[in-house]
């Protein structure tokens, strides 16, 4: 079943057109419950390799020796974050698409969600790997995060689009400074880290390139505002 298979209209033996509209939605509701179940129980799985593996295969330096036990706590804690992040992202994506009227932009919305559970898969084997463990918050930020991008999608298309742009200029800004931060032995986070920020900035010049207007500042500060809480929890739980 292709992404897009999740927003189909449902059988069509129902006595009328209300009752076909009703039962489409249920099934699309439905659909994203089991959705949410897979990312929470770390069973949805990646569309591409994990860069790390490049990594891995790259030649031996200083870049790839053993962390020492703090560089791997410290480690954990980003990608702990960016973890948080993913699940936000995609739920927030989905969120957006389900009741997007516009077929091409609903499918601009489910296409970067699809990249963001790469994300999500490639940050939970990172932390596996560190002997790390996800947020124990997960199922609010996921919860939070949907229910934000469904109000998001009532806004209209140039500020659905907007609010993208607006999370993915964010993000860039958020991953470039875990890739000060990261240890310079950590070479599989720093890949992992790498491919996620190229990915945003392809999402941010999508929903750019297809009309998204400028949040106002208001809504861009409580948006920082609300990253920073999530970012200061998450890394620690």
């Amino acid at each position: 079943m292709t992404t897009t298979d999740t927003f189909a209209s449902a059988p069509q033996q129902h006595s009328g057109p209300g009752s076909l509209r009703r039962t489409s939605r249920l099934d699309a509701l439905l659909a994203e419950v089991g959705h949410a179940l897979q990312v929470l129980g770390g069973t949805i799985p990646a569309s591409r390799p994990n860069p790390a593996n490049a990594a891995q295969d790259a030649p031996a330096s200083a870049a790839h020796e053993p962390l020492s036990e703090a560089q791997s706590r410290h480690a954990a804690g980003l990608m702990r974050v960016n973890h948080v992040g993913e699940i936000c992202a995609q739920a927030l994506y989905r969120g957006q698409a389900l009741f997007c009227r516009d077929a091409a932009i609903r499918n601009v919305f489910l296409e970067a969600a699809v990249e963001e559970v790469d994300h999500l898969v490639w940050c939970h084997e990172r932390l596996d790997e560190l002997s790390s463990r996800p947020s124990v918050f997960n199922p609010l930020w996921y919860a939070g995060s949907f229910s934000l991008g469904v109000l998001a999608s009532r806004a209209g298309t140039a500020s659905n689009l907007g609010f993208m742009a607006e999370t993915e200029r964010q993000v860039e800004e958020h991953l470039d400074g875990h890739l000060e931060r990261l240890p310079a032995a950590d070479a599989r986070s720093r890949a992992i880290v790498g491919q996620m920020r190229d990915d945003e900035i392809e999402h941010r010049t999508t929903a750019e390139d297809h009309g998204a207007s400028k949040l106002p500042l208001p809504v861009r500060m409580a948006m920082r505002g609300m990253s920073r809480i999530m970012t200061a929890t998450a890394y620690r739980w």
